[in-house]
């Protein structure tokens, strides 16, 4: 009986990562399933007031330990801001203006090669050479997958076709701004209760973008409903508990290098529920950018 227990418990401790990364790469689901719903920064609106309702009450209920000077509560809420609010804004408002989610997805899993290549300025890293092929590739795979995209654009349209793609672009430097600006400034603290500071900021950075620029069009349709309580729960809560416990066990880097992952999932998923199909010159460009991806963080 015990050896059978034991065989479960390594078995659930080997599916952590796996449910952790595979929950993330619905994120591109869930923006996709809300588009036709809600304007983009309203709805991320909602999520990041639930989430940070549902977390502070976790947070409350675990004793979690706040900021306690106040520089720490300062770099708190302006990581939020960077890795929620112009992040995932941009990433929804390009999804929600036309770029497909499989795109967006490829978009946001090349940040690491952006990470390597600002490592030198930002973190006083060296890029190897290795690294360099790695950028090389990861940047040619995605001029394979936008080629059909690009392609298809007639002349005079062409910066407006290519407005949501330079938008997603820029909400994955906000995540890798982000990431570099966590990394140097809120090395130690309860992540329960810095994450709680993280979405109290985005929401009060997107509320009022989404009232400038946006008409504020929620329809509580059964999938607009659906896609809030995913993301709320399944993203921003169980994804941060798994994180969590990932932290506890010293499994970070299994998770880590499950983001190869995160593109073709969201592909697959999104090919299955909304029919969007990926040209075969766009798969092989997938490939060549995750090959890219995987030489450009190797370390």
């Amino acid at each position: 009986m015990n050896k059978r227990s034991h065989i479960v418990d390594r078995a659930l401790e080997s599916a952590i990562p796996v449910a952790f990364v595979l929950l993330w790469s619905t994120g591109w689901i869930v923006a996709r399933f809300a588009a036709d719903d809600a304007d983009p920064l309203t709805f991320l609106s909602f999520r990041y007031a639930g989430a940070a309702s549902c977390l502070a009450v976790y947070a409350f209920a675990a004793g979690a330990v706040w900021p306690r000077a106040a520089m720490d509560w300062v770099h708190a809420l302006f990581s939020g801001v960077l890795l929620h609010a112009f992040y995932l804004g941009g990433v929804w408002w390009a999804i929600a203006h036309g770029v497909p989610a499989s795109v967006s997805a490829l978009l946001a899993a090349l940040q690491p090669i952006l990470t390597a290549f600002l490592a030198p300025r930002l973190a006083g890293e060296t890029i190897t050479a290795r690294q360099w092929m790695g950028i090389g590739l990861g940047l040619t795979g995605l001029t394979l997958v936008l080629a059909p995209k690009l392609a298809a654009i007639e002349p005079g349209q062409l910066g407006t076709a290519l407005l949501p793609v330079l938008v997603n672009a820029a909400g994955m430097l906000f995540l890798t701004l982000g990431t570099f600006y966590q990394k140097r400034f809120i090395r130690t603290g309860d992540l329960r209760t810095v994450s709680v500071l993280q979405f109290v900021s985005a929401f009060a950075v997107t509320l009022p973008l989404a009232y400038l620029f946006e008409n504020m069009r929620v329809v509580w349709t059964p999938n607009a409903l659906m896609a809030l309580g995913w993301s709320i729960l399944a993203i921003s809560v169980v994804s941060i508990a798994l994180l969590l416990h990932l932290l506890r066990r010293g499994e970070v880097a299994r998770s880590a290098q499950l983001i190869y992952l995160v593109p073709p999932a969201a592909a697959l998923q999104v090919y299955l529920l909304f029919g969007e199909r990926l040209a075969p010159i766009q798969i092989a460009g997938m490939v060549v950018t995750t090959v890219g991806v995987a030489l450009a963080i190797k370390r």
